[in-house]
């Protein structure tokens, strides 16, 4: 079961608090925590189900890989789904919802299919949804469309502001680790003109990211 550490974090500032809601509950945590952390913090071990049979999923890792803690964030004309906990820094604010469940997180009526999984082989509905052809339109698909996916779609048009700009490089460098960083001091050192691209907030990867402050 994963935890949140109670002491320590490099980017975690303890004396800044930030409140967020999860599925309508208010909580709080730190600047500098992802939400994730932030909801290890609460307690909040149970963040979504899994596809197929709706069994309860929490937090297995700590960057972008992570396959469970997939959420809804913000609302209305700000909403986003399948966004990652372990990639989504917490501010001031933030309102992120569960998803693959109805009614609720902790009560799925979903999860009927982990009891009847004997029952559902890997690949049975290529043989069982073809018969009778009409039942695939009218019965069939609209169950699977209602039941299966991940997220919803956003209902209402985005009024974010996002910034694009056409740049030409010498080269590129995908990565912000002590690898990439290397490369690109090696390579602005021979005059090269570069971008650096990194998914995380922060310089350094595996590395404490203080470090490179200032480099």
């Amino acid at each position: 079961m994963s935890k949140r550490l109670v002491e320590g974090g490099l980017l975690i500032d303890r004396n800044k608090p930030i409140q967020f809601e999860f599925n309508g509950k208010k909580l709080s945590g730190f600047e500098g925590d992802t939400l994730a952390s932030a909801l290890l913090s609460n307690d909040q071990v149970l963040v979504g189900r899994s596809f197929k049979y709706h069994r309860p999923r929490g937090i297995v890792s700590s960057g972008s890989e992570e396959p469970n803690a997939l959420i809804n964030l913000g609302e209305k004309e700000n909403f986003e789904p399948n966004q990652r906990a372990t990639t989504t820094e917490l501010f001031d604010g933030l309102k992120a919802a569960s998803q693959n469940h109805w009614p609720s997180l902790n009560f799925d009526v979903g999860v009927i299919n982990n009891y009847l999984a004997r029952f559902l082989p890997a690949g049975f509905y290529y043989k069982m949804f073809i018969h009778p052809r009409p039942f695939w339109k009218y019965i069939y698909e609209p169950f699977i469309r209602q039941s299966a996916g991940l997220g919803r779609a956003p209902s209402q048009k985005d009024n974010s502001q996002y910034e694009h700009f056409y740049a030409f490089y010498d080269l590129v460098i995908v990565g912000g680790g002590i690898a990439g960083l290397n490369a690109a001091l090696t390579a602005a050192e021979s005059g090269l003109k570069i971008l650096i691209m990194e998914q995380n907030p922060e310089w350094g990867g595996a590395l404490p990211c203080r470090l490179f402050q200032n480099w």
